[in-house]
């Protein structure tokens, strides 16, 4: 990971109201988070960049509060973005 990450990748599967424990706070689990699926280590707002390892990985479509699962529901391509300028 990376410091200025929003978001973390599950090692394993997460269960909906799991806790958390990220620097010195607690999140929990909004949804089920699939292995391998993201989910939000702080509250991102609708058009915010999504980092992951340092990198952007993507533009929020809504707001994404913490613990809450990062899918296709809520994201799309930071690349679509660069195209269209």
């Amino acid at each position: 990971m990376h410091k200025g990450d929003n978001c973390a990748t599950s090692l394993e599967e997460i269960e909906q109201g799991d806790l958390l424990k990220f620097k010195d706070d607690l999140i929990t689990i909004k949804q089920k988070i699939p292995l391998g699926h993201k989910f939000a280590l702080n509250n991102i707002k609708k058009g915010e960049k999504i980092i992951k390892y340092g990198q952007i990985i993507g533009v929020a479509t809504e707001d994404i509060a913490i613990g809450e699962w990062i899918h296709t529901q809520n994201i799309t391509s930071h690349y679509l973005e660069e195209v269209a300028q």
